[in-house]
């Protein structure tokens, strides 16, 4: 299965990288996984550009077909603000709303202080499910003071963990899930356009029985079901 990690460090070296490539690794350990990494460093002009011109450059172009293909998404961001980055979110402004339906995304942040742990919740958890993408139960974040602490890499493995297992249970691709989500709209309209004509349709055996006379004229039909005015069929239950 495909994995692929966003990662939107702007340092060199960025812990936010490195967490990023922490939670690849653990998800490995859960499943088999090819992991794709897209640095949003590397495309900060090209998503600028598409804002403007309404085109992706080759690069941004790869990275959101990238994106809409994997089977998993994790998604790693500094905190800028008490919130995710501005290139973060534009990233996903110019990615196609459909593309992380039913896609498994487990969410990861890095910042300064563990007093901005909450953007999990309160940015990053609410983006993902507007999105429609399945978003894991533990998300992680890595204050400074995390790193090499008890607790962090806990964290990650449990969140890897229930990552792996979403991808395995779900296992049909953010293109099939669009799709069948699709398709299964389309049946659903369908279906509620079968009910609504069922439901002025009146078998013409049923309707005779009922109301000979007011029937009269829409029994010459030779179809099975005559669409019988609703005032008419009031009219006829009348004494």
């Amino acid at each position: 299965m495909k994995l692929v990690v966003v990662s939107a460090g702007l340092s060199v070296p960025s812990s936010t990288r490195l967490l990023a490539d922490r939670l690849a690794a653990a998800t490995g350990r859960y499943t088999s996984v090819d992991v794709q990494v897209v640095e949003l460093r590397d495309l900060a002009v090209e998503i600028a550009h598409n804002f403007t011109s309404g085109f992706p450059g080759r690069a941004l172009s790869a990275a959101l077909d990238a994106v809409t293909e994997a089977d998993g998404l994790i998604v790693v961001t500094p905190v800028f603000s008490a919130s995710y980055s501005g290139l973060f979110k534009s990233f996903f402004d110019v990615l196609d709303q459909e593309a992380l339906t039913g896609k498994p995304v487990l969410i990861a942040a890095t910042g300064g202080s563990a007093r901005h742990s909450l953007v999990l919740e309160h940015a990053l958890r609410p983006l993902f499910a507007y999105l429609r993408a399945v978003v894991v139960p533990t998300a992680v974040y890595a204050a400074s003071e995390d790193w090499g602490a008890e607790g962090l890499a806990e964290r990650i493995d449990r969140a890897a963990g229930e990552l792996g297992r979403l991808m395995e249970g779900l296992g049909s691709g953010a293109g099939a899930g669009a799709g069948a989500v699709r398709r299964a709209d389309a049946a659903d309209t369908a279906d509620a356009a079968e009910r609504a004509d069922a439901s002025v349709a009146v078998d013409t055996d049923t309707a005779a029985a009922i109301a000979p006379r007011a029937l009269d004229g829409a029994l010459a039909s030779a179809d099975r079901f005559t669409v019988i005015p609703f005032e008419q069929q009031l009219a006829a239950l009348r004494p």
